[in-house]
Order: structure tokens, then sequence, then C-alpha cells
């Protein structure tokens, strides 16, 4: 999309936010992603991905999907989403069933709620009402985010300068040396760098906290990840959620 063509009318978010001006907003966004995770189940780790990553770069304003040089959707991490066909999709929907009234910013909201639904995580409401935003810069975009990684893949290039040379003595030793031969078998070096490694080994289509396990026992894809468990700031977090 060129820019949010909605600003939505109120204030602050609710949940049924427009049971008078839309009141199948969400069947049609359901039954969208669930058409289109039937065909792909990777769009419900990008869906996912995509609402954690906008929501940390400006707040939760649907700017990631503003098309232009130097926008959001032009970096390395949020270029390599594939559900902003999707979204686009449900918002075609919605624009036939209501007109001018559904933001991108809700759509991808509850796109993200519905995919956690599809991989056996647990349902929500969502509140809506959000406004679409009109500012998107790349240089916003912050390559250390971690959300939602209990599903879906990452790219070898994000991984890889782990895996061989990283402190000039070999691996990353904050990897389990176990799990180092399986990453480097998923991951030559000088190898395909859009070759992909699940990021939650084992259980990468499944939303639980087994990604949590493996961030336990040296098993985190990225560094990112796995800094939840070395950094005594947040490991306290993954201790409070791991089962």
């Amino acid at each position: 999309m060129d820019a949010p063509a909605t600003l939505v009318q109120g204030h602050g978010t609710r949940v049924g936010f427009y049971s008078n001006s839309c009141l199948q907003v969400e069947s049609i966004v359901k039954s969208t992603v669930q058409s289109h995770f039937q065909s792909n189940p990777r769009i419900a780790p990008s869906l996912l991905r995509m609402h954690f990553h906008k929501c940390i770069v400006r707040g939760c304003d649907a700017s990631i999907l503003i098309d232009g040089p130097n926008t959001e959707k032009t970096t390395p991490f949020d270029s390599k989403l594939i559900g902003y066909k999707d979204i686009d999709d449900a918002k075609t929907q919605l624009e036939a069933a209501c007109p001018g009234v559904v933001s991108c910013a809700d759509i991808i909201a509850l796109a993200a709620r519905d995919s956690v639904v599809l991989t056996n995580g647990p349902n929500w409401e969502v509140p809506i009402g959000r406004r679409d935003g009109w500012v998107s810069l790349a240089s916003d975009v912050d390559a250390n985010l971690v959300g939602g990684h209990t599903i879906g893949s990452t790219a070898c290039q994000f991984c890889c300068y782990r895996l061989y040379n990283f402190t000039g003595n070999g691996p990353d030793p904050s990897i389990d040396p176990s799990f180092v031969p399986q990453l480097q078998a998923l991951c030559p070096q000088n190898g395909d760098g859009t070759s992909r490694a699940d990021l939650d080994t084992g259980s990468a289509r499944k939303f639980d906290t087994y990604f949590l396990t493996n961030l336990r026992n040296g098993r985190g894809v990225l560094l990112s990840d796995q800094t939840l468990w070395t950094y005594p700031s947040t490991r306290i977090f993954v201790q409070r959620f791991w089962v």
C-alpha cells in the first residue's frame, strides 16, 4: 500500500470497537487468515511477527505496510515477512463490506491473534480502535526485535555468524555444543543465506513454551533470543513462563 487509507475515529481501544459500524470485521479477518494458513502455514509466524515488529516501532499503527524507499518494509527483517498480501486481502474484503471504517492496524492485530489460535495457542479478545500511521522509516527498525519466535523460522544469514568464527575461536559458546552440528548442517559456512532454520527446534509449528526450554538449554537460534536466557535481567521472565 502507498499509505494507510483509514484513520479510525475514536479515543482509545476497546473490544467491540466496530460493533456499530462493521460487525463482521473479526469474522472476515479470521476467515482470510484461515484460508491463507491452509495453503501456507508459514503465514502464521509471519503475521505474528508483523504485529510484534510494528508495535515496537512507533506503536501499533500499520506503518510497516507503507511502500516506498527507506520505509520499514524495506529493511532486511521486515522485507522477509510474507504476510503483506494476506493483510491486503483482508483489507480489500473489509473495504467492500464496510468502506473507510476498519484500520489496517486493527487488521494486523486481529490477524496476529488468529495466527496464534491456528497454531494451537491461546485465544483472547483483542481491543481494537487503533489509528493507522503515516510515517515509516527504515532507520526506526531495531535489528534485535524478539517476539513470537515460538513458531516459524529464520534465514541462515541472521544466525550463521554464530556457528563458525564467532569469537575468532569457533562457534558462539552460548550455543549447546551438541546443537552446533545440527545448525551447521542447516546453514553451511559460505552457503545460501536464504536457507532457513526453525527458530523453535522441535516445535516450530506450535505456539507453546518449548521455545523457552530451548533457550534454557542453549538452543536459541538467534543471538537476540538466546540472550533472553544469558542476561540475568531477562532470564527472570523466561523462568516465569517456562514450564
